[in-house]
């Protein structure tokens, strides 16, 4: 089976082009919203549509934070195109930088509401993965986030010429590795929700320390097979270090959490 390239333009209005990366980006984080709205309504007593509230300004940071970590990643490229950083029609956004000005907002705005930060950030954390799971078909759609040349040629994700690397300009096909990781964050949306269901008032948090460790994982070997990472370091991956720090953070936190849950008991 061979995967097409399609547009990246969906359509123009008033002779502007608005691209399918920013109608899937924008889906995905409507729907991680009403589901992390859900999730906390649902498990919790405090306040009924707290996030509902604070979204706004949440995506906002989100974003503002993804492109910031993104620019960072490729700053050579952005001192000289300066005016390119405010630019996200066609990408250019990290995930990595959206969870951490994310995580550093809920936290401030938890202490302002007087809301535990844990529950927030446990409901949080099923939609985030949700979203991730949505989000990636934004990269299919600009074919970007893709995989090292399919052997054999005889199937695989169609990449045109003027976005494959230079090295692999004479391969056409090539490992949707945005598909690979899609429906693994689709699964472990699936894995969190069975999580907060279990865990929700008897161990606040281990949602979303199990958020990390799965997402990690995965992160991990999908970057693997990847030809595009934004930076290396030492000829790894920087997503692949960040992937490692975060897994162990959730390892470390899974396991407090637990402990402190025993000991309340």
């Amino acid at each position: 089976m061979i995967i097409p390239a399609v547009n990246p333009v969906a359509f123009q209005l008033f002779g502007l082009p608005i691209y399918w990366y920013g109608i899937v980006m924008a889906s995905s984080i409507l729907v991680g919203v009403l589901v992390a709205n859900f999730l906390f309504n649902k498990y919790n007593n405090q306040e009924k549509d707290f996030i509902l509230s604070i979204a706004p300004i949440l995506i906002i940071l989100g974003i503002i934070g993804a492109r910031l970590y993104f620019c960072l990643l490729n700053v050579s490229y952005y001192i000289q195109y300066p005016f390119q950083i405010f630019d996200i029609r066609q990408g250019g956004l990290s995930i990595h930088g959206a969870l951490i000005a994310g995580v550093l907002a809920l936290i401030f705005y938890s202490i302002k509401g007087r809301i535990n930060v844990l529950k927030l950030l446990d409901s949080i954390a099923c939609a985030t993965i949700l979203g991730q799971s949505i989000g990636r078909w934004g990269n299919y759609f600009n074919s970007e986030a893709y995989g090292l040349p399919v052997l054999g040629q005889g199937w695989g994700l169609f990449i045109p010429e003027s976005q494959r690397l230079a090295q692999y300009v004479n391969y056409e096909l090539f490992h949707p590795a945005f598909f690979y990781e899609s429906v693994l964050n689709f699964l472990g949306f699936i894995i969190l929700l069975f999580v907060l269901k279990k865990n929700a008032q008897i161990r606040v948090g281990v949602t979303f320390f199990s958020y990390l460790i799965i997402y990690s994982i995965v992160r991990f070997f999908i970057e693997q097979i990847r030809v595009d990472s934004a930076l290396n370091i030492c000829a790894v991956p920087i997503a692949q270090i960040v992937s490692l720090i975060l897994f162990f953070t959730g390892i470390v936190g899974v396991i407090a959490v637990i402990k402190i849950s025993k000991k309340a008991r």
